[in-house]
């Protein structure tokens, strides 16, 4: 089994958020730690996840917001070769975070190409940072496959998700499926679920 690397978003995941109980759970799922988690640079935050993937022969990534940004700028990054399959969850429109954290944000420009490794896009429905639509191209463009587990925020803390097992059930048919993940099926309006009725632990 390959191991997992862990992408936090924007000013990293705090003490409850699921990626921290998925790293303490999981003996094989390593956070990839970045100097600056609050004026993200994109060349600096590729520069951890290189370092990370170049210490092993493959690995999966479990990503969430800004993170998943930073997996998907690896469509035509040599060293992708090693990603197995990713799973993005809540993946933010880069302009839309860039409106809401002013002058804080050096990512360049939002990644909209095909992924080389299978992946699943896990979004909400009222995700303040990514519209329905716009997670919808989002995910076409990366030739993922969705799932939408209702109206659950941005996937974080603040929107109840502290530990979440729905999660693992997700990872493990990416693991599973390889590099047969189905191509994605547009949900505009309703919601697939699992894990409609995510766990929801206030932390």
């Amino acid at each position: 089994m390959f191991p997992t690397l862990i992408l936090p978003g924007l000013n990293g995941s705090p003490q409850g958020h699921w990626q921290r109980h998925w790293a303490r759970e999981r003996s094989d799922a390593l956070i990839v730690e970045q100097e600056d988690w609050n004026c993200p640079v994109i060349e600096d935050w590729q520069a951890e996840l290189d370092r990370a993937l170049s210490e092993v022969e493959g690995a999966y990534l479990v990503a969430h917001s800004l993170g998943c940004l930073l997996a998907a700028s690896y469509a035509e990054r040599s060293i992708a070769g090693k990603i197995r399959g990713a799973l993005l969850v809540a993946p933010c429109s880069l302009e839309v975070t860039l409106r809401l954290h002013p002058c804080m944000i050096e990512f360049g420009e939002q990644q909209l190409v095909r992924l080389p490794f299978p992946s699943i896009v896990v979004g909400s429905l009222n995700d303040p940072y990514m519209s329905v639509p716009d997670l919808e191209r989002h995910v076409r463009a990366w030739g993922s496959e969705l799932t939408t587990i209702g109206f659950a925020g941005h996937i974080n803390v603040a929107s109840g998700f502290g530990r979440w097992d729905e999660g693992y059930i997700l990872f493990d048919r990416l693991v599973r499926s390889g590099r047969n993940v189905k191509p994605v099926q547009m949900l505009r309006g309703s919601a697939n679920s699992v894990g409609r009725a995510a766990t929801r632990q206030r932390v």
